[in-house]
């Protein structure tokens, strides 16, 4: 709702795909994804695959999820050209922030998640996303 009521791009769920490199074909789909107006094409691809990473990709940890095969997709999208990734963890109730030449940050419950600069304004508690 944030993202439409500040008109500031689009957000896609987990059908959709982003293909991140080419031959060969290397295609992921995040659980959430945000691509800021800025960056949306004139028209949008007939492509079956959104072309390059989305401007934040969001990665919601199942119990099956190896921290290798976690960060082999963090190093993905954001070499794809992601400005963000945000894993968010049910079990710990944490949101873990990554960003090109940054280290990475630990919300948790208490505190605020914040999305700028990729998604101005943007706040939400983090025990919100844990209702």
């Amino acid at each position: 709702m944030f993202i439409e009521q500040h008109d500031l791009g689009m957000l896609f769920g987990a059908e959709t795909g982003f293909r991140l490199e080419r031959d060969p074909d290397t295609v992921r789909a995040p659980d959430i994804s945000f691509i800021g107006k800025q960056n949306l094409p004139a028209e949008m691809p007939n492509e079956a695959y959104w072309p390059g990473a989305p401007d934040l990709a969001v990665e919601v940890l199942s119990p099956s999820d190896r921290s290798g095969e976690v960060d082999d997709k963090i190093t993905a999208w954001l070499t794809a050209g992601a400005q963000a990734v945000w894993i968010v963890d049910p079990k710990l109730q944490t949101v873990t922030i990554h960003e090109i030449g940054k280290k990475a940050q630990i919300r948790s419950a208490g505190e605020i998640l914040q999305g700028d600069p990729v998604v101005p304004g943007f706040a939400c508690p983090v025990d919100e996303l844990f209702r």
